[in-house]
């Protein structure tokens, strides 16, 4: 909140009120172990003057620069109605539905917004929405081992190919439940899983995670990997842009049968870019495993006269139902960016979401095209693309970057912390909203880094 009424005095007052000593005697329950301590790494405080500053600072630094970042956050037109309509005061105010009957609108846009993710990832249901997409892929691990009764494993199989942020959060969180998460390395001249590298796992795992496109941007034999997992007993969690999907073979129709659980990051649908979010995770499955997954369920009814309705039908989480059955005592009704993805969606329709998808997809391809034109630069990978590249440079990435930046252009993500191996690598990425003037413009300002930085 931005601001906080209560004196020292007033915490004081209320902790005898209550009978406690101090703030931290409230806390007494939580085991000594658990407890970081000191915050060796956290600033100091700031007063509000410094801190209005500082994020002034913050945000000037960001405006006007040219953006080739892609990696998991996707900059996208957002139609001007999108946000006119998402912050009237009638959603704005009133976006979780705690009252449900008493919020016929809202419930009736989370309806409508269930319905398109459904119809768009070609599965039967989806929930209201998550955190975001790297805390929606750890409810999808957790789902799946409670869905999948054949095999008695908490172990998941998850491709390098995936999201490593994603892969840090899943570990986190459902690493702290008891899963176990094996990474399957990925074919160095594609940049894709092979089916070779998975028969090379141990055997019984409970999922194998495929990411579509991967973090490389390459296109996964998603048919082939969806049919070998179910040959083998188990889910296919699907990790999906959504964006994608306008072209792509959705997930509910990969190989035979199609994935099991489908989730990904929402953003793209909407959400502006911004520091730290907020975001928006999104889950979609199959009728057979609904009881199993986190979240709120808006459905469509009838009254007692006939008239059409709208009612929360299933509530899978904490705040609804005893502790003990609850699926997620995490899961999060971002219902704010859900109203804008909803307008977003509706706006756009099947037609100007191609669109939209197909100019990613040209102008990822001319700025590929363009950079590896460039001496010193070439692709790293040998396999269909939607619209990110890796990239590999003759020296390290950190410094042209900062030249870049230096010269208002945002280059890229550095690949090589998370995939050393591929030595000197960066990940670009360009959609829709980048110009013919601005991909020539990266790549000249690139060839000017080049020239510079050692």
């Amino acid at each position: 909140m931005p601001y906080i009424p209560h004196t020292a005095d007033d915490i004081a007052g209320m902790l005898r009120a209550i009978g406690a000593g101090s703030i931290e005697e409230l806390f007494d329950e939580i085991p000594a172990h658990l407890k970081t301590g000191a915050l060796e790494a956290v600033p100091a405080a700031l007063s509000e003057l410094e801190v209005a500053r500082l994020m002034n600072q913050r945000a000037a630094a960001d405006a006007g620069a040219l953006n080739f970042i892609g990696a998991g956050a996707y900059e996208h037109y957002i139609p001007a109605p999108v946000w006119a309509i998402a912050t009237r005061g009638e959603f704005y105010s009133a976006y979780t539905p705690y009252q449900a009957e008493a919020s016929q609108g809202t419930l009736q846009l989370i309806y409508e917004y269930q319905s398109m993710m459904a119809e768009l990832t070609a599965m039967d249901v989806s929930n209201a929405s998550l955190y975001d997409g790297a805390s929606a892929l750890a409810e999808s691990c957790l789902m799946a081992v409670r869905a999948n009764r054949n095999v008695d494993s908490l172990r998941i199989l998850v491709p390098r190919t995936v999201n490593p942020t994603y892969l840090h959060v899943v570990r986190s969180i459902a690493g702290n439940q008891g899963l176990c998460f094996d990474t399957v390395d990925y074919d160095r001249r594609r940049g894709v899983i092979t089916l070779d590298a998975l028969a090379a796992a141990a055997p019984g795992a409970t999922a194998l995670v495929i990411q579509q496109p991967n973090f490389f941007g390459n296109l996964e034999d998603v048919g082939a990997l969806t049919d070998w997992a179910h040959a083998r007993g188990m889910l296919v969690i699907a990790v999906v842009n959504p964006t994608s999907l306008a072209l792509l073979e959705a997930p509910g129709r990969w190989g035979t049968a199609g994935a099991d659980i489908v989730c990904g990051e929402g953003q793209p649908l909407g959400c502006p870019l911004s520091g730290g979010g907020p975001y928006f995770g999104f889950m979609t499955t199959r009728q057979a495993h609904v009881r199993q997954m986190p979240g709120r369920i808006v459905g469509r009814t009838v009254d007692a006269s006939g008239r059409p309705g709208f009612t929360l039908t299933l509530q899978a989480r904490e705040q609804h139902i005893r502790r003990g059955k609850a699926t997620s005592n995490i899961c999060t009704n971002q219902g704010l960016l859900v109203t804008a993805a909803s307008v977003y969606l509706s706006l756009m329709g099947a037609a100007g979401l191609e669109r939209v998808a197909d100019a990613c997809l040209q102008a990822n391809h001319a700025l590929t095209q363009a950079l590896c034109d460039l001496p010193g630069v070439r692709l790293a990978f040998d396999a269909p693309r939607f619209h990110e590249s890796a990239l590999l440079l003759d020296r390290p990435v950190a410094p042209v970057l900062a030249r870049l930046a230096q010269r208002g252009v945002f280059g890229g993500w550095d690949l090589s912390a998370q995939y050393p191996e591929l030595g000197h690598a960066l990940l670009v990425c360009a959609t829709e909203t980048k110009s013919a003037e601005d991909l020539a413009r990266c790549a000249a300002e690139l060839r000017g880094a080049l020239e510079t930085a050692r």
